[in-house]
């Protein structure tokens, strides 16, 4: 911010602090010298890929500074909002008058307070040069969902000839249906006052996985598990 660029000092946007990525193959042990016992009892293939990591950081905002129709650092206001001390940053269940139908609290809003008056987009307490401050609680300096995925192959081989192999792939993309959800709505209201509060923190959508059925942008890499089959010869 103008003036202070320490106050810029935090996480970067992309800061993954904890990932674990896995991935393994396992060929069912089955040998033998009858040709339908190795069409039948042989050639399974299980493989899975496992992907976790933390949330990412984001900050927290006040409402844009929009009195008299005039703006302050594009229109934006006093960036970041103020931290109320002693109250807990999180909260997991639903707030009256803030969190809406068909989302998920993830912030507590009393936590924090724009330094703007969403009521009259001036600053908080009147304009004056000790209310219109950038606020405390810094950039990126609180987290979001964590993210896990997994996908499951299950492969069976037919050998045809002695060069010929029929394969036979079932995929299970997000195998255990798990949703991972986005970032919340991150600007701030007023504490104790609901109506200026309306969807702060609460999150309203999810993230697509890396890979997916038809591939990234494709229509198949969304959250839902899929479940996809594939025939092919080798040779």
């Amino acid at each position: 911010m103008p003036g202070d660029l320490r106050r810029e000092y935090g996480n970067c946007d992309y800061d993954n602090r904890h990932n674990l990525s896995a991935f393994g193959v396992y060929e069912v042990p089955f040998h033998s010298t009858h040709a339908m016992l190795r069409r039948t009892p042989g050639g399974w293939q299980i493989s899975q890929t496992a992907i976790l990591h933390s949330g990412l950081p984001f900050s927290v905002l006040s409402a844009p500074y929009t009195a008299n129709n005039k703006g302050i650092f594009q229109g934006s206001g006093p960036q970041y909002a103020n931290r109320v001390p002693g109250v807990p940053l999180y909260r997991k269940t639903p707030v009256a008058g803030v969190t809406q139908t068909g989302t998920r609290q993830w912030l507590n809003p009393d936590a924090f307070a724009s330094v703007v008056d969403p009521a009259t987009g001036a600053c908080a307490g009147g304009d004056s040069p000790a209310n219109c401050q950038f606020g405390n609680s810094g950039r990126n300096q609180f987290r979001g969902p964590h993210f896990t995925y997994s996908q499951f192959y299950l492969t069976k081989k037919i050998p045809i000839t002695e060069h010929v192999t029929f394969r036979f792939d079932t995929q299970f993309f997000n195998v255990f249906n798990h949703p991972n959800l986005s970032l919340p709505s991150n600007q701030a209201g007023t504490p104790l006052k609901p109506g200026t509060q309306t969807g702060f923190g609460a999150i309203s959508s999810t993230i697509s996985p890396p890979t997916g059925l038809l591939g990234v942008g494709l229509g198949g890499n969304s959250s839902p598990r899929g479940i996809a089959f594939q025939g092919r010869i080798e040779f």
